[in-house]
């Protein structure tokens, strides 16, 4: 069972509420990782991670309301919410997604699964270093990876960054690297959401440039959101 478990919560520090924030007038950033992510083959579930407190509360009813699984747990530590996320729903390989990357791309994801199945390894990332656009990355481990994780993050980092231990000791654990094509490496383009320039950009790109010739050559958004 490979799953995705997107981090998700209203408190962001640089844009409150960015995840349920509009792209058009109907579907939120949110609502585009989940068209995106429904593209994906070697996806089985898309799990959305939640904190406890009372403001994400819009995020369980927007789970209920799609069907889509939700988990509630810690709202700082992180890597506890994704192993408590992974061990109630009996995870074995974790795709892990923030819910800023509404421009995900579900063949990059699909890449990057084959790549980590097709070898021994406990990790895989596109980001050590990223040749992809900031907004695409992909991080894909086992649970018993996680577990290890979990079991010696003792510092705040590690807490608040799932991977930080396990980029920290790159020794103890089998690492892969995902890069991109050479002559479709976009390390400089920028397709996430941290603030609100970003997200006025995401709406350019999808009202401006939304056509099925410029998304099939960049591999972005594959059908509008329905």
């Amino acid at each position: 069972m490979t799953d995705c478990i997107i981090q998700a919560r209203m408190g962001s520090s640089r844009l409150p509420g960015k995840v349920m924030m509009e792209i058009d007038s109907k579907h939120t950033i949110l609502d585009f990782m989940i068209n995106q992510l429904e593209y994906s083959k070697l996806v089985d579930r898309i799990i959305i991670a939640t904190s406890k407190k009372a403001e994400d509360d819009i995020i369980e009813t927007f789970c209920k309301k799609n069907t889509i699984d939700c988990f509630r747990g810690s709202e700082n530590d992180v890597l506890d919410r994704y192993y408590q996320c992974a061990k109630k729903f009996s995870s074995k390989v974790i795709v892990r997604m923030p819910a800023d990357k509404p421009l995900l791309d579900p063949n990059v994801v699909d890449q990057v699964i084959s790549e980590f199945n097709n070898n021994n390894y406990d990790y895989i990332t596109t980001f050590l270093p990223s040749t992809f656009p900031s907004g695409t990355e992909v991080e894909v481990f086992t649970f018993s990876t996680l577990k290890r994780m979990f079991e010696c993050h003792i510092d705040n980092q590690s807490k608040e960054h799932v991977t930080f231990q396990l980029r920290k000791n790159p020794k103890e654990f089998k690492i892969g690297e995902f890069f991109a094509p050479k002559n479709k490496q976009r390390p400089n383009w920028r397709l996430t959401v941290d603030y609100l320039d970003d997200l006025n950009l995401i709406k350019k790109i999808y009202f401006k440039l939304y056509n099925p010739t410029f998304f099939a050559e960049f591999n972005l958004i594959k059908k509008p959101v329905e």
